[in-house]
């Protein structure tokens, strides 16, 4: 007899264990599947998907270590700190990054076994409808039996035709967190959030970076003044970025790779690095579900179609994270799982998508939240814009950060805030406050009104909603 199971969850990473612990917690008899075993010493999958495993987690881990090597070398002196010339050693960092992961992942199992989470060690692939309901879905060598499926099986880097990966030359996101030293010169093809975190970490470790970008302006998801701060900053860091560029024929040499193009202005260049990052987007993985088989819709994009509820066309069947449509983002996956969790247990689930922050762990970082400057325009809605820099900031100054602002856009006719644009140090943590305000659908004078922690980077969000009305205090 087959395993049964309320809910069977396809996929262990950010949306799928999200997915399988809160219906746990709702009372549902729960499994979860998962087969990549990723960097596993035993080869045994491991959970936390793409974001814990090659991509959120670990490239923090390096990003804070190159930033660390970077303060020491560049800018300790300047606050009356000796300590000579740093020196970095890649595989103890590497190493760190690992030790980081595998605790994390053990952390994983650690809740589904609190939850009562079955953990299915194979592939999901689904075979049909069951004899009495719900679905019939093949995991490894065995068929398990569950009334409701949550798809959560993520996406994968695309690879570019012509320019195989090997993830030793020419690594994807994967096999840019594992480099073995500092390439003296390394490409990256590619400006987006993988590739300019990449490239900062190599960069503040020594290498001479160059990022190739195929769009003609830089950053174009983001608001317009933060992409042009981002590239001025950048730019003077040392990465350097050409965008409307037209790749051509990418190959092997002795010393690493060649990579042939045409600049902005049509004419041939060619671009020889050590090493080569191919960073353009990513994919979602419907391969091996036996969609067709079944009759699982998906879209033009090979995404799976479904509904404002992460609802499939097949009943009982549901869908979310990477593999539908809207951001890739590991947070946007773990909302969706609540909600599909507490819908199936006939309660309010809901995700807003229009207050979903977005992140970038540059230095300085950048963050944002609801619609940008040029999307409004876009739309005709009338706003007001309130913007202050970090340089008037007490807090940035003595933390020696005074880069960036804080841009606050609002209704003219309402003053309800419509998006928050953060480049600065801890953008991350900053955005929070922009998050819960327009989830509650707050106003600037809201947050003019309400008192912030003085010294605190807080404040330039306070005054950027102040500054909505012409009434800033520090600027």
């Amino acid at each position: 007899m087959s395993k049964q199971f309320d809910v069977l969850v396809i996929g262990g990473g950010p949306g799928g264990y999200v997915a399988a612990i809160r219906a746990a917690q709702l009372g549902f008899s729960v499994a979860c599947c998962e087969s990549n075993p990723y960097a596993d010493p035993k080869g045994e999958p491991r959970l936390g998907g793409t974001c814990l495993n090659v991509g959120c987690i670990p490239s923090k881990a390096l990003l804070h270590t190159s930033h660390m090597f970077e303060e020491a070398g560049h800018e300790f002196e300047a606050q009356g700190i000796s300590v000579g010339t740093p020196k970095i050693d890649v595989a103890k960092m590497i190493g760190r990054k690992n030790g980081i992961v595998t605790q994390l992942t053990g952390g994983i199992k650690g809740l589904f076994k609190k939850n009562k989470v079955t953990m299915l060690n194979g592939h999901g692939s689904f075979v049909g409808a069951g004899k009495e309901g719900g679905w019939q879905v093949k995991v490894g060598d065995e068929v398990v039996d569950a009334k409701q499926v949550i798809v959560a099986t993520g996406s994968k880097a695309r690879h570019l035709p012509g320019i195989p990966v090997d993830n030793k030359i020419v690594c994807d996101n994967a096999g840019a967190l594992d480099i073995d030293a500092v390439p003296k010169k390394l490409a990256i093809i590619g400006a987006g959030v993988i590739g300019l975190e990449m490239g900062s970490v190599w960069r503040r470790l020594g290498a001479e970076v160059t990022i190739l970008e195929a769009m003609p302006d830089f950053l174009s998801v983001a608001d317009v003044d933060v992409a042009k701060e981002a590239a001025k900053v950048f730019a003077k860091q040392g990465l350097n970025i050409l965008t409307g560029v037209k790749l051509g024929e990418v190959k092997a040499t002795k010393k690493g790779v060649s990579v042939s193009y045409a600049d902005k202005d049509g004419k041939a260049q060619k671009l020889d690095a050590d090493r080569l990052i191919v960073s353009v987007g990513r994919i979602p993985n419907t391969d091996g579900l036996n969609a067709e088989g079944v009759g699982l819709k998906l879209d033009e994009r090979g995404r799976i179609d479904v509904d404002g509820h992460c609802r499939t066309n097949l009943p009982g069947v549901w869908a979310i994270g990477d593999v539908v449509s809207g951001p890739m983002l590991a947070h946007k996956a773990m909302e969706e799982a609540v909600m599909v969790a507490e819908l199936m247990a006939g309660q309010a689930g809901h995700c807003n998508f229009d207050t979903i922050p977005w992140v970038i762990y540059t230095s300085p970082e950048i963050a944002w939240v609801g619609k940008t400057e040029q999307q409004l325009k876009a739309d005709g809605i009338a706003y007001k814009a309130g913007k202050i820099p970090f340089l008037a900031n007490g807090r940035a100054l003595g933390m020696g950060a005074p880069v960036g602002f804080v841009k606050m856009l609002a209704c003219a006719q309402t003053d309800r805030i419509l998006g928050v644009h953060i480049i600065g140090a801890n953008a991350s943590e900053l955005i929070s406050e922009a998050v819960v305000a327009m989830e509650f659908g707050a106003a600037s004078e809201d947050l003019a009104r309400i008192c912030h922690a003085h010294p605190t980077l807080s404040e330039v969000v306070h005054e950027a909603a102040l500054a909505c009305d012409k009434r800033p205090l520090h600027f």
